[in-house]
């Protein structure tokens, strides 16, 4: 398989910058080819007037949208804030309301998808925080934020619905595992 397509496939999902280490761990490619066929990328992006760009800083690169279209991505980003929300990010608050502060490699393990694009939706939106994982700082845990209880009327996270009894289930899951 060709390194660019496994590049824009993993810059795709993973919707944040990655550092060539991890991409070389996950495609079992050297950092020097990957650099190499990033930039063949960058340029066929930029070369074929796309939507699309690819951005290399500090060793990591991100996918990202091209600046040139920024006021369409804004007026479907306005659009996205406003409306409703999805059953995807219901689902995925509903998890960070109940189990967090969670990662989100647990909430894809319940969900069974990914839900990067989620996550940084319910941010924008105001929903939920991301703070750094006290273990792992390359890692983040989610959390809902003020936004989240103000908006539902509530004045701390124990005022949800059930959240005794769901909370004590939750616990005993982790611990029969």
């Amino acid at each position: 398989m060709k390194t660019e397509s496994i590049i824009e496939s993993l810059l795709f999902i993973s919707g944040e910058p990655m550092s060539f280490k991890k991409l070389a761990k996950l495609s079992s490619k050297n950092e020097g080819e990957l650099k190499l066929a990033s930039g063949i990328l960058a340029k066929k992006y930029k070369d074929e007037n796309s939507g699309l760009r690819i951005l290399n800083k500090e060793n990591k690169i991100q996918m990202v949208t091209s600046g040139e279209n920024s006021e369409f991505v804004d007026k479907f980003l306005k659009a996205d804030i406003e409306g409703e929300l999805s059953r995807a990010a219901s689902e995925v608050l509903s998890v960070i309301a109940y189990r967090g502060p969670i990662a989100r490699a647990e909430i894809e393990e319940i969900r069974s998808v990914n839900c990067s694009f989620t996550l940084r939706h319910l941010m924008i939106r105001g929903l939920i925080e991301r703070i750094n994982k006290p273990d792992d700082a390359r890692a983040y845990l989610y959390k809902i934020s003020f936004d989240f209880l103000k908006t539902l009327g509530l004045e701390r996270v124990e005022d949800l619905p059930k959240y005794e009894e769901l909370s004590r289930h939750c616990e005993e899951a982790e611990r029969t595992k």
